[in-house]
């Protein structure tokens, strides 16, 4: 008899990382910007944009925060995409944030901030 698993496989250092440089890349998100989201330095934000550092579930901080952002670009792209659309949301003022949201997500509250009214909003498409 097969036993089936209900526990989601957990994602590998390596696709995480991956998915956070292509999400900053995407999203044209500066490297400094992406340090203060990871809670890294702006040296380790280089590093990891340039392929020589890789996060790690060891490092629970900034795993915490990479999978937040990776959230944080999916619910984008399936609202919106990640062209264009998604980059200028992110830039633009928001009324039912009170702030633009590329000015929100720098900080852990401002990222979950963000992240519930995106999974608000994705509750209705």
């Amino acid at each position: 008899m097969a036993v089936v698993s209900l526990h989601q496989p957990t994602p590998t250092t390596a696709a995480v990382t991956k998915a956070v440089v292509r999400a900053a890349t995407l999203l044209q998100i500066r490297q400094a910007l992406l340090a203060r989201i990871l809670g890294v330095s702006s040296a380790t934000a280089s590093r990891l944009c340039a392929g020589q550092y890789t996060l790690s579930r060891d490092r629970h901080k900034e795993w915490e925060f990479a999978l937040l952002f990776v959230r944080l670009f999916r619910s984008l792209d399936a609202i919106l995409g990640h062209g264009e659309k998604a980059r200028i949301w992110l830039a633009g003022d928001n009324l039912g944030l009170n702030a633009r949201p590329l000015d929100l997500i720098g900080s852990a509250e401002g990222l979950v901030r963000v992240l519930h009214y995106l999974d608000a909003h994705r509750g209705r498409v």
